[in-house]
């Protein structure tokens, strides 16, 4: 039987090379395990191919326990609610939360049995509102709805206009991080340095420099450096800078199974190194329907396929949006925001020794244990 930790790190690497190769040499920051989560509550509902679409794409039909009973616990279900669980308890070291909710027309019936399982193993909001006639009022809504729900961090992930009055069922989720490093770095440190990317050339950005110990790995194939730089709390961010400033590569070789050899303790080597990393943030609204379409996921979105008779009763019922809303700093202290000074741009001067410059693109994920919290790409800071 897979694991969560496994099923959720394929489909997240699948959705990466998605957005990736869909928008070009952008940045990128998403949270698979909060659009899993998402998908996971409707799920639970789907039936017929739409719902073996959806197991293929998740990976879940390589897991015991998920089928049509909303109330299997083994296998995916089980694992979600107790991750689930531990993210959105209060942890004092750093702030996570993850928000889905569910609004559909009002002259659908949901079944009882599924809002009670929804609420109970993912935590989501089920909700009818009036798109038809009031579709301005549903938006304001659900845009309060998830405002309230990541403490006023993410305030309009559904845009004004955004939703049409034909729509009958929008699946909204976003997720907020906000943590610090087990070891800051010191802000006088920070300095302006040339940015080498083809999405921003030349560019100056403010560079943090750090000189300890630290977990990093030297991987031959892809040609790559892996660091492991850790949060306060037990969550752990591992960027990925290549060698060649090819990124392509290490996006090829993106598996579960890849990335847990590349951040094995038999991999990593705990040494002194001189890191450079770029304060950076990237903010991203994904409408994420034409990716998971790409990715085979087609019939729950199409009005004359969907089967959601588990949801709800009244008519046929598809999904007609998907959400996700993301955002990260990264700066010295963690993921607050800092200013930096507008120094001159100067190149420090290194003796020879273990360097990790991230001066040019590099990807990373952020992880709690096994599990894949955030991936992103860096590509302009």
């Amino acid at each position: 039987m897979a694991s969560l930790a496994a099923v959720n790190a394929e489909f997240c690497f699948n959705l990466f090379r998605e957005m990736d190769n869909n928008q070009g040499s952008g940045n990128v920051f998403f949270s698979s395990l909060s659009i899993f989560t998402a998908l996971a509550v409707v799920r639970l509902g789907a039936r017929g191919d739409g719902a073996a679409q959806m197991d293929k794409v998740l990976h879940t039909n390589t897991m015991s326990g998920h089928g049509n009973s909303p109330n299997t616990q083994p296998g995916l279900q089980f694992q979600l609610k107790r991750i689930l669980s531990d993210i959105n308890t209060f942890h004092k070291e750093y702030e996570l939360s993850i928000a889905s909710g569910l609004f559909a027309e009002k002259m659908f019936d949901f079944h009882e049995e599924y809002i009670r399982c929804a609420e109970k193993l993912y935590n989501a909001k089920v909700e009818r509102v009036d798109f038809t006639n009031a579709v301005e009022d549903a938006r304001y809504k659900i845009n309060s709805w998830i405002r309230n729900e990541t403490h006023g961090k993410i305030k309009d992930i559904i845009s004004e206009g955004s939703i049409s009055s034909s729509a009958v069922m929008v699946l909204v989720n976003a997720v907020y991080f906000k943590g610090k490093w087990e070891s800051a770095f010191t802000k006088s440190d920070t300095m302006r340095c040339h940015f080498k990317s083809p999405k921003c050339p030349g560019k100056a950005v403010a560079m943090m420099y750090q000189e300890r110990m630290f977990n990093l790995s030297v991987i031959q194939d892809p040609p790559m450096q892996v660091l492991e730089l850790r949060y306060q709390g037990g969550i752990n961010m591992y960027i990925m800078l290549p060698q060649n400033e090819n990124l392509s590569d290490i996006e090829k070789q993106l598996t579960f199974r890849n990335l847990m050899k590349w951040t094995s303790p038999r991999k990593m080597s705990h040494q002194y190194v001189k890191v450079f990393i770029p304060q950076f943030k990237i903010e991203k609204k994904y409408e994420i329907k034409r990716y998971l379409q790409a990715l085979g996921l087609r019939d729950i979105f199409d009005e004359t396929r969907a089967d959601f008779s588990g949801i709800a009763s009244g008519g046929r019922l598809s999904l007609s949006k998907l959400m996700h809303d993301s955002y990260i700093e990264v700066n010295e202290d963690g993921t607050e925001a800092a200013a930096v000074s507008e120094n001159t741009i100067v190149e420090k001067l290194l003796p020879e020794s273990t360097v990790f410059r991230a001066d040019h693109p590099f990807l990373f994920v952020i992880r709690k244990n096994d599990i894949i919290l955030f991936s992103g790409k860096v590509s302009c800071p």
